[in-house]
């Protein structure tokens, strides 16, 4: 009788380790999100975690209407969240892990920003978007003014 409970209460304890394990630190996604960097603070109340928030172009339908595309994240290394609270308002490519599960020392959300892909100015003239436009669609047209392109 002591035999089987010991072996119930190993296999009892495998599956446990087995669900914590694929929950919260196997990695169910990883890729690299692109944005504008609107925010990274340093919050909690027991475990304080580096958390940002990045803004996607284009936008996202729901059911109650249009929202902007965003995308929030936790950020494990000091280094990269400190180098992001100095970027702020600058386009950037981040590379992420997606988890199944989030926990409470690792970030408020299941998704970890790990590196820094690329970090450039963002254009913010209509102008420098239309000639973006205008040499990919027509070459050497880049003074030519199309009515409705803003």
């Amino acid at each position: 009788m002591k035999k089987i409970i010991w072996i119930l209460l190993g296999v009892v304890i495998l599956g446990l380790a087995i669900f914590v394990y694929f929950r919260f630190y196997f990695v169910f996604g990883e890729g690299v999100r692109s944005g504008e960097l609107n925010y990274v603070v340093y919050k909690g109340v027991v475990w304080k975690t580096y958390e940002g928030k990045l803004i996607q172009t284009g936008i996202k339908a729901q059911t109650t209407g249009v929202q902007s595309n965003t995308f929030d994240f936790s950020i494990a290394d000091k280094e990269i969240a400190e180098r992001l609270m100095t970027e702020s308002g600058k386009v950037m490519d981040l590379h992420y892990k997606e988890y199944f599960g989030r926990l409470p020392w690792r970030g408020h959300t299941r998704y970890i920003v790990d590196d820094i892909v690329s970090i450039r100015e963002k254009n913010t003239t209509i102008d420098d978007q239309n000639v973006e436009v205008l040499s990919t669609i027509a070459p050497g047209a880049e003074n030519t003014v199309i009515p409705g392109l803003y």
